[in-house]
């Protein structure tokens, strides 16, 4: 045993951070109790609006929330973004659980639904937020055709035995097959509605007119997120509008109602020029910004240690475009039509910004600069 001074000091060290991990842990409890109590009050606040038919989410109670939470830093000895990010949590879990009881109590809508695709990321994704919302759903994929026969999983759409059954079909497949699996609908003469969530729709038309033709509604959606997306946080879907606005968006809201749906209506003619910007523009500088780093030969991780704010938030979106598929992104961006007006603008771009460095016109740069940042949204565009 050391009984010398230094070994003393150190147990008395070793005593005193152990008791305050033990104080730590019973805050710790005691937040998670009051979590539940909150939680609790949220779920009572949830049934009555579901019995008064008002919505789960109110921007302007959820801003007073959070700009106590922004007062209350400084009491706390923390940034306001941080407290910020704290209670944006909290305010979530609270809306999940409000609007789960909506859905316990039966108040919304409840469909049977078909999934083609079901097995995939966002087949995935839909079944399991179809699922969430109070409907009913069941999925077709291949990769189901060898396993043993289960209730509401098909190898194919033969295997489907009454499609009139079902209230709504969901199209998720791969981009370059969604035109397939739309023709496929059409030969089955379908009178409940074809929902499509295609990022690029121009090819699909001929067989959305198919489609119509033969009297089956159809919806094109594009969900603005991936599969790994919490369906408790703002949930931007795109519709491109075919028919009647109104009528197609009351259809989508019925089936899909949930509070932090934020549906964006465009004409069908101006979804995949608006993509090309939103979705091939932002790939490819993801893209690029890599590329360009695999000409470097510096070291990646001393890159990584080293990073600036910005260069650590382009890396991140960089990781998040590579770990997707290669061929969803050709597909992106082979698919679209207007590919060529974006990469013209990229070029050009870059040509501006370095001329004017190579040319020594800092004038000329700033004004490029000035003219890109008032083509920027602005920053909150909730």
């Amino acid at each position: 045993m050391n009984d010398s001074p230094s070994g003393r000091e150190g147990k008395r060290v070793s005593d005193d951070f152990a008791k305050l991990r033990d104080e730590i842990a019973a805050i710790d409890q005691a937040m998670v109790e009051l979590l539940e109590r909150r939680f609790r009050l949220a779920e009572t606040v949830g049934r009555i609006k579901a019995e008064r038919g008002r919505p789960v989410v109110v921007r302007e109670v959820e801003r007073r929330v959070l700009a106590r939470a922004r007062n209350a830093a400084k009491l706390c000895g923390v940034s306001p973004e941080m407290m910020e990010a704290i209670f944006t949590s909290i305010i979530h879990g609270s809306v999940e659980r409000q609007h789960r009881v909506g859905v316990e109590m039966g108040m919304g809508t409840s469909s049977h639904v078909l999934i083609v695709g079901a097995a995939g990321a966002m087949g995935g994704w839909l079944r399991r937020f179809l699922e969430n919302i109070g409907h009913t759903a069941e999925g077709v994929d291949p990769s189901w055709a060898g396993l043993r026969p289960h209730a509401g999983r098909y190898g194919c759409l033969d295997d489907v035995a009454d499609f009139s059954s079902f209230d709504a079909i969901f199209i998720s497949v791969p981009l370059d097959t969604t035109g397939e699996a739309l023709k496929e609908m059409a030969r089955r003469d379908l009178k409940i509605p074809v929902f499509e969530i295609a990022s690029i729709k121009d090819h699909l038309r001929d067989a959305l007119d198919d489609l119509r033709l033969k009297g089956t509604p159809t919806i094109s959606l594009h969900p603005m997120f991936g599969p790994d997306k919490n369906p408790y946080g703002p949930l931007t879907m795109v519709h491109a509008v075919v028919g009647d606005e109104e009528a197609e968006r009351e259809q989508i809201l019925a089936l899909l109602a949930h509070p932090y749906l934020d549906l964006v209506s465009v004409p069908f003619e101006r979804h995949d020029r608006t993509m090309g910007w939103l979705l091939g523009l932002a790939h490819l500088t993801g893209m690029l910004f890599a590329e360009a780093l695999s000409h470097s030969g510096l070291d990646p991780h001393e890159l990584g240690r080293a990073a600036s704010t910005t260069f650590a938030r382009q890396m991140a979106t960089a990781h998040s475009v590579l770990s997707e598929d290669p061929a969803l992104y050709f597909s992106i961006q082979r698919l679209n039509p207007f590919r060529g007006e974006i990469y013209a603008a990229l070029n050009a771009a870059l040509g501006g910004l370095t001329g004017a460095v190579e040319r020594n016109k800092p004038e000329e740069f700033a004004e490029l600069l000035a003219r890109a940042a008032d083509a920027l949204p602005e920053r909150d565009v909730s």
